[in-house]
């Protein structure tokens, strides 16, 4: 036993394998680098490290036994969950539609521009973001150049996919708690070791996927039907996702 952690290369070792699995947060970190470059990807991820720390702490302080026991919480929050992921891929479809129809009419609108903004449509724009719109409109006009379309924060929509993601969700309450030994003196101590190897893989992996992400996105400007169909992939697996979720179970 390692500072009351039990089996610790069975769960290293089934930690990096469900971190490889395709899930909402890589596909949205991949998505975010590759429409918006390392910087964002970073932003995204960030998100998702936060979410899965939240999920972790919750996990150790109990809330995975109240989801356990409380039948019509966890259904709560996995029924939002399945909703906001079907309302990204929804709204990722209909970006990519979009952009295949500027494409035939032969606008000049960039399929890059069309999925960056396609993959913020599910974030509510508050009254400051707006204001900020307006005078960065309004500074454009003014110097000549139009300005670029303005984005969302990719942060706190990682931040939210990860805390509805189902991977996270069944990893956290039915993976992770298994391995620490309730007779130890510091469970603190364990449950933090847990998390630091989890977020060890997931930094490796997600760099990964931001640096490839920055490489296709070369190929995405100059073939908009490919990075239109790609876009619409991405939104499909996001709404099997949805329904991954709608369905899963604590069993």
């Amino acid at each position: 036993m390692f500072f009351g952690i039990t089996n610790i290369w069975t769960y290293i070792a089934g930690s990096f394998l469900i971190i490889l699995l395709p899930g909402p947060n890589s596909l949205f970190v991949l998505s975010t680098a590759a429409q918006r470059g390392v910087r964002q990807g970073y932003r995204a991820a960030a998100g998702v490290f936060a979410g899965d720390s939240v999920l972790m702490f919750l996990s150790a302080a109990g809330v995975a036994s109240l989801l356990k026991s409380t039948p019509v919480l966890f259904s709560i929050v996995k029924y939002s969950g399945a909703i906001y992921l079907a309302w990204i891929g929804f709204g990722m479809l209909r970006g990519a539609w979009r952009s295949l129809r500027a494409s035939r009419d032969g606008t000049a609108a960039s399929p890059m521009t069309e999925a960056a903004q396609v993959t913020e449509t599910a974030q509510v724009t508050d009254a400051a973001q707006a204001s900020e719109t307006a005078q960065a409109m309004g500074a454009a006009q003014a110097s000549g150049p139009a300005a670029p379309a303005p984005v969302g924060n990719p942060f706190r929509k990682a931040f939210t996919i990860s805390l509805l993601n189902p991977k996270a969700i069944l990893f956290f309450v039915a993976f992770f708690v298994q391995f620490v030994d309730p007779s130890y003196g510091a469970p603190a101590l364990s449950f933090l070791i847990l998390a630091l190897i989890v977020q060890v893989f997931s930094v490796t992996y997600l760099s990964t996927l931001i640096f490839g992400g920055t490489l296709l996105a070369t190929h995405f400007r100059r073939r908009r039907k490919l990075a239109a169909g790609l876009t619409s992939g991405v939104g499909a697996l996001f709404l099997g996702f949805g329904a991954k979720l709608a369905t899963a179970t604590l069993t």
